[in-house]
């Protein structure tokens, strides 16, 4: 069954509602659209904590990496670009950092608060090839934007 991206925005726009701190908002957008879906093995965010670096954020999953600057892996692209990154397979994604072995495809989504300012990248891995669509992409944005870009 497709995933019902309006009930899941529903939900997560009810349960934070009215929150302001950006740790609490990850932890809930993380669990929440972790547990939306089989095909989300690590779900979670690497924030921006100096020029050019990412640090793990709030995650569902297994243990991922703790740094990534944004000159490595799927995550450092969507950080240095701040574009979107579907990568149906990792293995052919130059650069890519394994900090799951099982991880076959990502996607990872720029996050930027009120003021445009990227404030990080969320991250979804899958054990499966190829399990990420636009579709995907686009309504897991938008969900991103209604709650960080407040």
């Amino acid at each position: 069954m497709p995933l019902d991206y309006n009930a899941l925005a529903n939900t997560i726009d009810s349960l934070t509602h009215g929150e302001t701190d950006e740790i609490a908002l990850m932890a809930t957008v993380a669990c929440e659209v972790h547990h939306a879906d089989d095909r989300f093995d690590w779900t979670g965010f690497y924030r921006v904590v100096a020029p050019e670096l990412l640090k793990i954020g709030p995650y569902q999953g297994g243990h991922g990496c703790l740094v990534i600057p944004f000159s490595r892996g799927v995550c450092g692209a969507a950080a240095r670009t701040g574009a979107c990154q579907l990568v149906p397979d990792v293995e052919a994604f130059p650069g890519h950092i394994a900090c799951a072995t099982s991880t076959r495809s990502e996607l990872v989504i720029p996050v930027r608060d009120g003021d445009g300012r990227l404030i990080g990248v969320f991250d979804i891995d899958s054990d499966r090839p190829d399990a990420f669509t636009q579709q995907d992409a686009t309504q897991l944005g938008r969900i991103l934007t209604s709650v960080f870009a407040r």
